[in-house]
């Protein structure tokens, strides 16, 4: 990750403020409050601001005046049922701003998750700074033979090299070019006054989609935790998910009693299907169920015993 001396100023002042208040706050999170979790190359995840904690969620559940008199392993006990039986509203009393810096291809992914309020930096009116993403060696993987949207073996040697070496290549080249075609610096100062430069809400196109960009993020505690349950997945784009690990270092310091909930009925719970519930039935009742005499297909057979730790079916 790479701030410039500006932007680590910033931070600096940001931290360095104190700012009186009423409202609850959460010591553990006012501690990372600001500070850049790097991720990936040149990218990073920070929370600039937040609203609410584990008590708001309680007491929106209970529409109390206050946190109330409660024991907390009560409070821990309500925030599990309500995780559990999936009563979302009192989650979605607490909120989270982020402000990210990633991949342009990320972003196209992330936005998916129409949720949250999103702006974005403009390449209509800024400059995108020459940073590109480039995989690591271990991230660097053919295309997976069983599954479209996944990876397979990592490259090695020079074809790992050679793959490398266009991406920084393609992407320094078409950088060059968008200078060029604005016919200014990366800082803004005009090049060549003999000749005009192109609007930069058109050469922007010209980016590779491992250019970084930058946007503010926020949204609630329900729609963050369907956002890292997706994206937290061990199944999904390894780029998008270390963001979503950094992003749940950040929550567990929030909201320490939802995210335990979170983990364990959500990243760390299956869902069965009725018909793989009842086959589970009948196998702790002593039948002997293959993929013939369970209904399945012989994907959800495999994904079934999978879940059951039995792939060997």
């Amino acid at each position: 990750m790479s701030l410039t001396s500006e932007q680590e100023d910033e931070v600096a002042a940001a931290r360095a403020a104190l700012a009186e208040t009423r409202r609850p706050t959460v010591p553990a999170l006012e501690a990372m409050l600001f500070r850049p979790l790097p991720v990936l190359d040149h990218g990073f995840v920070r929370v600039v601001d937040y609203m609410g904690n584990d008590a708001a969620v309680v007491q929106a559940a209970r529409v109390s005046y206050g946190r109330g008199t409660r024991a907390a392993n009560e409070d821990r006990g309500l925030i599990r049922y309500l995780m559990r039986h999936r009563h979302s509203t009192p989650f979605e009393m607490c909120e989270i701003k982020y402000h990210v810096k990633l991949p342009i291809f990320v972003a196209r992914q992330w936005i998916r998750h129409r949720t949250a309020n999103v702006n974005e930096i403009s390449a209509r009116y800024s400059i995108l700074e020459r940073e590109f993403y480039l995989p690591a060696p271990t991230a660097l993987a053919a295309q997976s033979s069983v599954n479209r949207q996944g990876r397979g073996e990592v490259l090695q040697g020079a074809e790992a090299d050679r793959v490398l070496a266009l991406l920084r290549d393609d992407a320094t080249r078409t950088y060059d070019n968008y200078l060029d075609m604005l016919n200014e610096s990366e800082d803004g100062t005009p090049g060549d006054p003999s000749r005009p430069g192109l609007a930069r809400e058109l050469a922007r196109m010209n980016l590779t989609l491992n250019t970084y960009t930058q946007w503010y993020w926020k949204t609630d505690l329900h729609n963050l935790f369907g956002f890292l349950s997706l994206r937290g997945d061990a199944h999904a784009q390894y780029e998008i998910r270390v963001y979503a690990e950094a992003m749940m270092d950040t929550v567990r310091a929030w909201v320490p009693l939802s995210t335990e909930a979170f983990s364990d009925y959500r990243l760390g719970a299956v869902t069965l299907s009725a018909q793989m519930l009842g086959i589970v039935r009948r196998m702790l009742a002593g039948e002997a169920v293959d993929q013939a005499k369970s209904g399945l297909s012989k994907r959800e057979w495999r994904e079934f015993m999978e879940t059951l730790g039995r792939a060997d079916g």
